[in-house]
């Protein structure tokens, strides 16, 4: 079991920034890719970046992509969202998940309860 505690959030203007961060416990962190995910009122659960075991290698939702940047600090069991220049539709509650099918876009085996970030226009 990995348990996950997401931070960060919050009500920013449009073109702020916020940093989500996500707590890891439990079994080894630096083993489970990790990814972010997002899930707007009335919409889907849907992807937003990942990162490998290692943080060698990124991915990123087209929607997001030159803006937010995904990280992990494997030592501290902590995995990171750094979000630029954000925009109303970004509104949504962020959830982070690990497991390697994050890395294609798919849910993870395990996610957080989930962190409320509101960008007003």
């Amino acid at each position: 079991q990995v348990q996950l505690v997401e931070s960060g959030g919050g009500l920013v203007q449009a073109g702020a920034s916020l940093r989500l961060s996500c707590a890891a416990a439990g079994r080894t962190f630096s083993n489970y890719a990790m990814g972010w995910f997002r899930q707007a009122p009335g919409k889907e659960r849907e992807f937003v970046a990942a990162i490998t075991w290692s943080g060698s290698s990124t991915v990123y939702a087209n929607s997001v992509k030159g803006r937010f940047t995904i990280s992990r600090d494997n030592a501290k069991n902590t995995l990171f969202l750094q979000m630029n220049s954000l925009k109303s539709e970004d509104t949504a509650v962020y959830f982070c998940a690990a497991g390697w099918r994050v890395l294609d876009g798919n849910p993870g085996d395990y996610w957080g309860q989930g962190t409320q970030v509101t960008v007003s226009s």
